[in-house]
């Protein structure tokens, strides 16, 4: 056989050329979060309600935002996102959905969803592979402004976006955007795409997301009524630069070195000029643009060294807040206890950043299993790489036995854990920004911070211990004084005494008994306690409670059960008493008194 001729350099050069950001992530959609239909969809969700959110953060308002998942022939499906930001000009329109690497953010130093602008455009990119089908964006930006429809699609070659339609009409919204894409797809990963949703109603508790999946209508309504306010752009830190970067920036400033300091960074004032331009021994006078390479360098190196205040964490980064986690939360998850911690402001590499964090326990958690483990960067879940990101590694290296929890490397049991680092760069993993890379100073604050919440737990799981305790003490009490009462009386051939006094000097809290004898129920209320209390008494039972005597004030039918409110007004030493026909089946509760001051006791089931 004979031997390949060699190719001779010319014919290797015709051969190259450069290739375009769209073509390169073409072949490389898995770097984006597209590395299958299943994934695919829950990506591109996330994608347009994250600029959904951007946008009227940005504008002041409230976000409202609707999503429609819809089947449309075959494995095809359409994803519509709507929102009532501000709008996009018509000009701007084709750039944004049609051009890779193009966006508002990537220059400013503020905490966002989105920076690169990659994320709406690679999914429009990601519907031309797989249904060959233009992405269709409605957009108006005003009540004084017409509404633009365009057709969009991406030239891979190029990069550049080619404007297959457009055309003025009229729409129903004073201002915001709507997008539609179709793709290949499947909802395999409805759980997580739902669970995704619900996630993103609990970090941003301002906002109300309507979904329409196929026929399934879900509403997560919004919690506050606060507009988030938009973090404001910073300039970069001294110690956050770049050899590369400060090259760039000092290649366009014809000013002296200390006046290019103070006007280029941030926290840099005239004492700390000064002292970076005597570290690097650089003239006072020297143009930042004539620096060579070598002064550059030392210029850095001086930068690098100098005593700079970190960044305003105030001005750049917007976190939640403890009591909206908070509120977010229990909006969704219902918890016998749930505590909030938002860390104080730390820097990474000059990036500011802020660790939240938040504990739930008991409740309708699941008891089985490892904990609920709910990660966010810049309010945006992480859906993904559970396993691979800091945060998860963080939660495995705290000690939650120390707090009473059970461990098996994550703790385990009825446990929620939630982990938010909010950014002007949030350290990700890879471009797909699934994970939070391990930075030694994000890690320290993400386990302070779930350290503090594991000594509220402990704190809580201690004192309703301890409360268990003492009501079983009270239960036992009641159950049992009565029997000594009947017991002696019959010893002594006397009738049986009043024990009243006697339980309220060992109670001094309400006390609300149920027992049942020849078919009739009773329920004794009485306040031990010196105050007048405005009380509920909640029955759920099937017996009749049209008997009761007292009527109900309220009566709901639940299948076979029925459920029946009382309110009882007590003065200090009062009681109350009702009385219906049945056999004592069901449960009775109080509310309107401190759990810790009540005795709830039903003889039936003792």
């Amino acid at each position: 056989m004979a031997s390949p001729k060699p190719s001779h350099a010319d014919d290797l050069a015709k051969e190259q050329r450069s290739i375009s950001v769209a073509e390169f992530f073409e072949k490389n959609k898995h770097l984006l979060g597209f590395d299958s239909p299943t994934r695919g969809i829950v990506t591109t969700v996330k994608e347009a309600i994250d600029n959904a959110l951007d946008a009227c953060e940005e504008a002041g308002v409230l976000p409202d935002i609707y999503l429609g998942i819809f089947r449309m022939e075959g494995d095809i499906f359409k994803v519509v996102v709507e929102d009532n930001g501000p709008g996009i000009v018509p000009d701007n329109i084709p750039y944004v959905f049609g051009k890779l690497l193009y966006g508002s953010r990537f220059h400013q130093i503020r905490q966002s969803r989105g920076q690169q602008g990659i994320g709406i455009s690679a999914a429009v990119l990601y519907a031309q592979l797989t249904s060959g089908r233009p992405a269709l964006v409605i957009s108006r930006c005003g009540s004084d402004r017409p509404a633009f429809r365009f057709l969009v699609q991406i030239k891979t070659e190029t990069n550049e976006p080619e404007v297959l339609a457009k055309e003025e009409i009229s729409w129903d919204r004073v201002h915001g955007t709507r997008i539609e894409i179709e793709f290949k797809s499947s909802l395999a990963a409805r759980k997580r795409l739902i669970e995704y949703l619900r996630y993103t109603s609990v970090v941003n508790p301002h906002a109300r997301l309507r979904i329409e999946i196929e026929e399934e209508a879900i509403l997560f309504d919004r919690a506050s009524d606060e507009p988030v306010i938009p973090p404001k752009a910073i300039l970069p830190h001294p110690h956050g630069v770049e050899l590369g970067e400060l090259k760039r920036i000092a290649g366009v400033c014809k000013e002296p070195l200390e006046t290019f300091l103070i006007n280029s960074f941030s926290r840099v004032g005239q004492k700390t000029a000064g002292e970076i331009v005597q570290l690097s021994g650089l003239k006072p006078g020297t143009r930042a643009d004539k620096l060579d390479a070598e002064g550059l360098s030392i210029l850095q190196s001086a930068m690098q060294q100098a005593k700079v205040p970190p960044p305003q964490a105030n001005l750049c980064l917007s976190p939640i807040g403890e009591a909206l986690i908070r509120q977010g939360l229990e909006k969704e998850f219902q918890f016998d206890f749930c505590s909030a911690r938002t860390r104080p402001a730390g820097v990474h590499h000059g990036h500011p950043f802020i660790v939240e964090a938040a504990l739930g326990y008991g409740g309708r958690l699941e008891i089985e299993g490892n904990a609920r483990i709910m990660r966010f960067a810049n309010r945006v879940p992480l859906m993904y790489q559970q396993g691979a990101c800091a945060i998860t590694g963080c939660i495995s290296t705290v000690n939650w036995k120390t707090y009473n929890v059970s461990q098996s490397g994550l703790p385990t049991g009825p446990v929620l854990i939630l982990v938010h680092v909010a950014s002007t760069n949030v350290p990700f993993t890879s471009e797909s920004k699934d994970a939070v890379a391990a930075i030694p100073e994000i890690e320290r604050e993400i386990t302070l911070a779930l350290q503090e919440l594991g000594r509220d737990l402990k704190t809580f799981l201690s004192r309703r211990d301890k409360n268990r305790l003492s009501e079983e003490r009270a239960r036992a009490i009641c159950a049992i004084i009565p029997d000594i009462a009947i017991k002696v009386a019959e010893t002594i051939e006397k009738p049986v005494p009043d024990i009243t006094a006697i339980e309220g000097q060992i109670m001094r809290r309400l006390v609300a008994k149920k027992w049942t004898n020849d078919g009739v129920v009773t329920v004794l209320v009485q306040n031990y306690t010196s105050h007048a209390l405005d009380l509920t008494l909640f029955v759920i039972t099937a017996d009749d409670v049209s008997t009761a005597e007292p009527k109900a004030v309220f009566v709901e039918e639940m299948g076979t059960d029925r459920s029946a409110v009382w309110q009882i007004k007590l003065a200090g030493g009062g009681s109350w008493q009702l009385t219906y026909t049945g056999t004592g089946n069901g449960m009775i509760d109080i509310r309107g008194i401190d759990e810790k001051k009540k005795v709830v006791v039903d003889l039936d089931q003792s």
